[in-house]
Protein backbone atom coordinates (compact mmCIF):
# COMPACT_ATOMS: atom_id res chain seq x y z
CA UNK A 1 0.00 0.00 0.00
CA UNK A 2 2.85 2.40 0.89
CA UNK A 3 4.48 1.69 -2.46
CA UNK A 4 1.22 2.45 -4.27
CA UNK A 5 0.90 5.79 -2.45
CA UNK A 6 4.49 6.59 -3.31
CA UNK A 7 3.95 5.93 -7.00
CA UNK A 8 0.79 8.03 -6.95
CA UNK A 9 2.71 10.93 -5.41
CA UNK A 10 5.49 10.57 -7.93
CA UNK A 11 2.99 10.88 -10.73
CA UNK A 12 2.29 14.42 -9.53
CA UNK A 13 5.89 15.64 -9.27
CA UNK A 14 8.36 16.06 -12.08
CA UNK A 15 11.67 15.73 -10.33
CA UNK A 16 11.65 11.90 -10.24
CA UNK A 17 11.02 9.79 -13.30
CA UNK A 18 10.56 6.03 -13.06
CA UNK A 19 12.43 4.45 -15.96
CA UNK A 20 12.86 0.92 -17.26
CA UNK A 21 16.26 0.43 -15.63
CA UNK A 22 15.70 -0.74 -12.04
CA UNK A 23 19.39 -0.26 -11.19
CA UNK A 24 19.59 3.38 -12.24
CA UNK A 25 19.50 5.86 -9.33
CA UNK A 26 16.30 7.86 -9.31
CA UNK A 27 17.42 10.67 -7.07
CA UNK A 28 17.81 14.35 -7.85
CA UNK A 29 21.15 15.85 -8.88
CA UNK A 30 22.35 18.98 -7.09
CA UNK A 31 25.43 21.15 -6.77
CA UNK A 32 26.38 22.93 -3.58
CA UNK A 33 28.29 26.22 -3.77
CA UNK A 34 29.14 29.08 -1.47
CA UNK A 35 30.06 32.74 -1.74
CA UNK A 36 32.09 33.77 1.32
CA UNK A 37 30.33 31.10 3.38
CA UNK A 38 26.82 32.02 2.23
CA UNK A 39 25.93 28.56 0.92
CA UNK A 40 23.37 27.34 -1.60
CA UNK A 41 22.02 24.18 -3.15
CA UNK A 42 21.65 24.63 -6.90
CA UNK A 43 19.13 22.69 -8.97
CA UNK A 44 19.58 22.93 -12.74
CA UNK A 45 16.19 23.25 -14.45
CA UNK A 46 17.39 24.46 -17.85
CA UNK A 47 16.46 21.20 -19.59
CA UNK A 48 13.32 20.42 -17.60
CA UNK A 49 11.59 21.22 -14.34
CA UNK A 50 13.17 19.09 -11.62
CA UNK A 51 11.03 20.12 -8.67
CA UNK A 52 7.37 20.80 -9.36
CA UNK A 53 6.25 24.37 -8.66
CA UNK A 54 3.87 23.30 -5.91
CA UNK A 55 6.64 21.38 -4.14
CA UNK A 56 9.47 23.93 -4.29
CA UNK A 57 8.66 25.48 -0.90
CA UNK A 58 8.52 22.16 0.91
CA UNK A 59 11.64 20.97 -0.91
CA UNK A 60 13.65 24.06 0.08
CA UNK A 61 12.58 23.93 3.72
CA UNK A 62 13.63 20.27 3.91
CA UNK A 63 16.97 20.28 2.07
CA UNK A 64 18.18 23.54 3.66
CA UNK A 65 17.92 22.00 7.14
CA UNK A 66 21.39 21.66 8.64
CA UNK A 67 20.62 18.29 10.26
CA UNK A 68 17.79 16.64 8.34
CA UNK A 69 18.82 17.90 4.89
CA UNK A 70 21.94 18.94 3.04
CA UNK A 71 22.11 22.30 4.80
CA UNK A 72 22.12 25.68 3.04
CA UNK A 73 21.04 29.30 3.20
CA UNK A 74 18.73 28.71 0.22
CA UNK A 75 18.00 26.74 -2.93
CA UNK A 76 18.93 28.28 -6.27
CA UNK A 77 16.93 27.17 -9.29
CA UNK A 78 18.75 27.78 -12.57
CA UNK A 79 16.08 28.29 -15.22
CA UNK A 80 15.75 29.48 -18.79
CA UNK A 81 14.82 33.07 -19.57
CA UNK A 82 13.26 34.74 -22.60
CA UNK A 83 14.77 38.07 -21.54
CA UNK A 84 18.30 37.12 -20.51
CA UNK A 85 20.89 34.40 -20.97
CA UNK A 86 19.68 32.59 -17.85
CA UNK A 87 17.18 32.97 -15.06
CA UNK A 88 17.55 32.57 -11.29
CA UNK A 89 15.07 31.85 -8.54
CA UNK A 90 15.95 31.62 -4.85
CA UNK A 91 13.75 29.78 -2.35
CA UNK A 92 14.87 30.43 1.20
CA UNK A 93 14.96 28.07 4.20
CA UNK A 94 11.57 29.30 5.41
CA UNK A 95 9.99 28.61 1.99
CA UNK A 96 9.77 32.25 0.92
CA UNK A 97 11.14 33.44 -2.41
CA UNK A 98 13.71 36.24 -2.44
CA UNK A 99 13.82 38.84 -5.18
CA UNK A 100 17.61 38.66 -5.51
CA UNK A 101 20.75 37.52 -3.74
CA UNK A 102 24.23 38.89 -4.35
CA UNK A 103 26.18 35.85 -3.14
CA UNK A 104 23.62 33.55 -4.74
CA UNK A 105 23.98 35.14 -8.17
CA UNK A 106 27.76 34.69 -7.97
CA UNK A 107 27.27 31.01 -7.13
CA UNK A 108 24.85 30.58 -10.00
CA UNK A 109 27.33 32.31 -12.31
CA UNK A 110 30.06 29.90 -11.17
CA UNK A 111 27.89 26.88 -12.01
CA UNK A 112 26.87 28.35 -15.38
CA UNK A 113 30.52 29.04 -16.23
CA UNK A 114 31.66 25.56 -15.17
CA UNK A 115 28.98 23.87 -17.26
CA UNK A 116 29.73 25.95 -20.34
CA UNK A 117 26.36 27.69 -20.45
CA UNK A 118 27.91 31.16 -20.61
CA UNK A 119 30.99 33.12 -21.59
CA UNK A 120 32.76 35.80 -19.57
CA UNK A 121 29.87 38.31 -19.79
CA UNK A 122 26.17 37.47 -19.56
CA UNK A 123 22.82 38.51 -18.09
CA UNK A 124 20.70 36.77 -15.46
CA UNK A 125 17.00 37.45 -14.96
CA UNK A 126 15.86 37.72 -11.34
CA UNK A 127 12.69 38.95 -9.67
CA UNK A 128 14.60 42.20 -9.04
CA UNK A 129 15.31 42.62 -12.75
CA UNK A 130 18.02 41.62 -15.22
CA UNK A 131 21.50 41.56 -13.70
CA UNK A 132 24.67 41.84 -15.78
CA UNK A 133 27.58 39.64 -14.72
CA UNK A 134 31.24 39.37 -15.66
CA UNK A 135 33.37 36.40 -14.62
CA UNK A 136 37.00 35.39 -14.76
CA UNK A 137 38.96 32.35 -13.65
CA UNK A 138 42.69 32.23 -13.17
CA UNK A 139 44.75 29.47 -11.57
CA UNK A 140 41.60 27.81 -10.29
CA UNK A 141 40.34 30.98 -8.61
CA UNK A 142 36.91 32.18 -9.73
CA UNK A 143 35.83 35.82 -9.42
CA UNK A 144 32.58 37.53 -10.35
CA UNK A 145 31.69 41.18 -10.85
CA UNK A 146 27.96 41.89 -10.62
CA UNK A 147 26.15 45.02 -11.75
CA UNK A 148 23.84 45.59 -8.78
CA UNK A 149 22.08 48.55 -10.36
CA UNK A 150 21.21 51.85 -8.72
CA UNK A 151 20.57 51.61 -4.96
CA UNK A 152 17.02 52.79 -4.18
CA UNK A 153 16.74 55.13 -1.24
CA UNK A 154 13.17 56.40 -1.67
CA UNK A 155 10.81 54.74 0.77
CA UNK A 156 8.25 53.38 -1.71
CA UNK A 157 11.03 51.49 -3.52
CA UNK A 158 12.50 49.94 -0.38
CA UNK A 159 9.59 49.56 0.64
CA UNK A 160 9.36 51.52 3.90
CA UNK A 161 6.52 53.53 5.34
CA UNK A 162 6.61 57.29 5.12
CA UNK A 163 7.96 59.80 2.64
CA UNK A 164 11.42 60.75 1.41
CA UNK A 165 14.61 58.89 2.20
CA UNK A 166 15.24 56.91 5.36
CA UNK A 167 18.76 57.95 6.36
CA UNK A 168 19.94 57.85 9.99
CA UNK A 169 16.54 58.31 11.65
CA UNK A 170 15.84 57.57 15.29
CA UNK A 171 13.44 54.61 15.32
CA UNK A 172 12.69 52.47 18.37
CA UNK A 173 15.84 53.63 20.13
CA UNK A 174 18.21 53.04 17.20
CA UNK A 175 19.43 55.17 14.33
CA UNK A 176 18.34 53.33 11.19
CA UNK A 177 18.92 53.85 7.48
CA UNK A 178 17.34 51.81 4.71
CA UNK A 179 17.93 51.07 1.03
CA UNK A 180 16.86 48.53 -1.57
CA UNK A 181 19.82 46.87 -3.32
CA UNK A 182 17.73 44.10 -4.86
CA UNK A 183 15.97 43.38 -1.57
CA UNK A 184 15.08 45.66 1.38
CA UNK A 185 17.90 46.36 3.83
CA UNK A 186 18.06 48.24 7.13
CA UNK A 187 21.52 49.52 8.06
CA UNK A 188 22.67 50.43 11.58
CA UNK A 189 26.13 51.76 12.39
CA UNK A 190 27.64 50.41 15.61
CA UNK A 191 30.88 50.83 17.55
CA UNK A 192 31.14 47.25 18.81
CA UNK A 193 30.48 44.14 16.69
CA UNK A 194 30.35 41.81 19.69
CA UNK A 195 26.64 41.54 20.49
CA UNK A 196 23.79 39.06 20.29
CA UNK A 197 22.38 39.62 16.81
CA UNK A 198 19.51 37.22 17.45
CA UNK A 199 18.25 39.61 20.12
CA UNK A 200 19.07 42.87 18.35
CA UNK A 201 17.79 42.20 14.82
CA UNK A 202 14.31 40.58 14.83
CA UNK A 203 12.39 43.63 16.05
CA UNK A 204 13.83 45.65 13.16
CA UNK A 205 13.43 42.84 10.63
CA UNK A 206 9.72 42.60 11.55
CA UNK A 207 9.16 46.32 12.18
CA UNK A 208 5.92 47.79 10.82
CA UNK A 209 8.19 50.34 9.16
CA UNK A 210 8.99 47.67 6.56
CA UNK A 211 5.77 46.19 5.11
CA UNK A 212 7.71 43.37 3.38
CA UNK A 213 10.25 42.96 6.15
CA UNK A 214 13.94 43.78 5.80
CA UNK A 215 17.37 42.29 6.17
CA UNK A 216 19.23 43.93 9.04
CA UNK A 217 22.88 44.96 8.75
CA UNK A 218 25.08 46.08 11.62
CA UNK A 219 28.08 48.00 10.30
CA UNK A 220 31.28 49.28 11.89
CA UNK A 221 32.97 52.06 9.94
CA UNK A 222 36.66 51.56 9.21
CA UNK A 223 39.07 50.19 6.63
CA UNK A 224 37.44 47.89 5.73
CA UNK A 225 33.80 48.27 6.68
CA UNK A 226 32.84 45.41 9.00
CA UNK A 227 29.38 43.93 8.69
CA UNK A 228 27.08 41.38 10.29
CA UNK A 229 23.78 40.58 8.59
CA UNK A 230 20.54 39.04 9.84
CA UNK A 231 18.66 37.80 6.77
CA UNK A 232 14.91 37.56 6.40
CA UNK A 233 13.91 34.15 5.05
CA UNK A 234 16.90 32.58 6.74
CA UNK A 235 15.73 34.20 9.99
CA UNK A 236 19.22 34.23 11.35
CA UNK A 237 22.73 35.49 10.74
CA UNK A 238 24.56 34.42 7.60
CA UNK A 239 28.32 34.48 7.11
CA UNK A 240 27.96 36.89 4.22
CA UNK A 241 25.28 38.84 2.37
CA UNK A 242 26.08 40.38 -1.01
CA UNK A 243 23.11 42.72 -1.22
CA UNK A 244 23.70 43.62 2.45
CA UNK A 245 27.31 44.56 1.74
CA UNK A 246 26.15 46.75 -1.14
CA UNK A 247 23.52 48.29 1.14
CA UNK A 248 26.08 49.06 3.85
CA UNK A 249 28.50 50.63 1.36
CA UNK A 250 25.69 52.60 -0.30
CA UNK A 251 24.42 54.08 2.95
CA UNK A 252 27.95 54.85 4.18
CA UNK A 253 28.70 56.57 0.88
CA UNK A 254 25.42 58.51 1.07
CA UNK A 255 26.49 59.78 4.50
CA UNK A 256 29.95 60.74 3.29
CA UNK A 257 31.73 58.08 5.33
CA UNK A 258 33.41 56.26 2.41
CA UNK A 259 34.53 56.92 -1.15
CA UNK A 260 33.52 55.24 -4.42
CA UNK A 261 35.43 52.02 -3.72
CA UNK A 262 34.70 50.19 -0.50
CA UNK A 263 36.09 46.96 0.90
CA UNK A 264 33.47 45.25 3.04
CA UNK A 265 34.56 42.52 5.45
CA UNK A 266 31.81 39.97 6.07
CA UNK A 267 32.25 37.13 8.56
CA UNK A 268 32.92 34.81 5.61
CA UNK A 269 35.35 37.01 3.70
CA UNK A 270 35.77 40.30 1.84
CA UNK A 271 33.68 41.82 -0.94
CA UNK A 272 34.69 44.81 -3.05
CA UNK A 273 31.88 47.31 -3.64
CA UNK A 274 32.38 50.14 -6.12
CA UNK A 275 30.21 52.88 -7.58
CA UNK A 276 30.15 54.28 -11.10
CA UNK A 277 27.55 56.52 -12.76
CA UNK A 278 25.15 55.93 -9.89
CA UNK A 279 25.38 52.15 -10.12
CA UNK A 280 26.83 49.80 -7.51
CA UNK A 281 29.07 46.90 -8.47
CA UNK A 282 29.92 43.92 -6.29
CA UNK A 283 33.01 41.77 -6.77
CA UNK A 284 33.72 38.54 -4.96
CA UNK A 285 34.45 34.82 -5.21
CA UNK A 286 32.30 31.73 -5.53
CA UNK A 287 33.33 28.16 -4.81
CA UNK A 288 31.85 24.82 -5.80
CA UNK A 289 31.70 22.62 -2.70
CA UNK A 290 30.38 19.38 -4.16
CA UNK A 291 27.97 17.78 -6.56
CA UNK A 292 25.78 14.85 -5.66
CA UNK A 293 22.40 13.26 -5.68
CA UNK A 294 19.55 13.59 -3.24
CA UNK A 295 18.49 10.00 -2.65
CA UNK A 296 15.23 8.46 -3.73
CA UNK A 297 14.72 7.46 -0.09
CA UNK A 298 14.92 11.08 1.06
CA UNK A 299 12.54 12.29 -1.63
CA UNK A 300 10.19 9.38 -0.92
CA UNK A 301 9.86 10.40 2.72
CA UNK A 302 9.69 14.11 1.88
CA UNK A 303 6.77 13.79 -0.50
CA UNK A 304 4.91 11.27 1.63
CA UNK A 305 4.77 13.78 4.46
CA UNK A 306 1.34 15.46 4.84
Amino acid sequence: KRCMVYKMKLADISEIELDDDPFRPRGLSFTKLHGNGNDFILIDETSREQVAEGEKKRFAIAVCHRHFGIGADGVLFLINSSRADLGMRLIQPDGSEAEMCGNGIRCLAKYAWDTGYVGEAFDIETLAGIISVQVRERDGFFWTKVDMGVPKFDRPSIPACGQGELISEEIEGSRISAVNTGVPHAVLFVEDMNFDILRAAPSIRHSSLFPEGANVNFVKVGQPLEIRTFERGVEGETLSCGTGSVAAASVARRMGLVDDEVLVQTKGGPLLISFEDGKAFMEGPAVTVCSGEISEEYLWNLYLEP
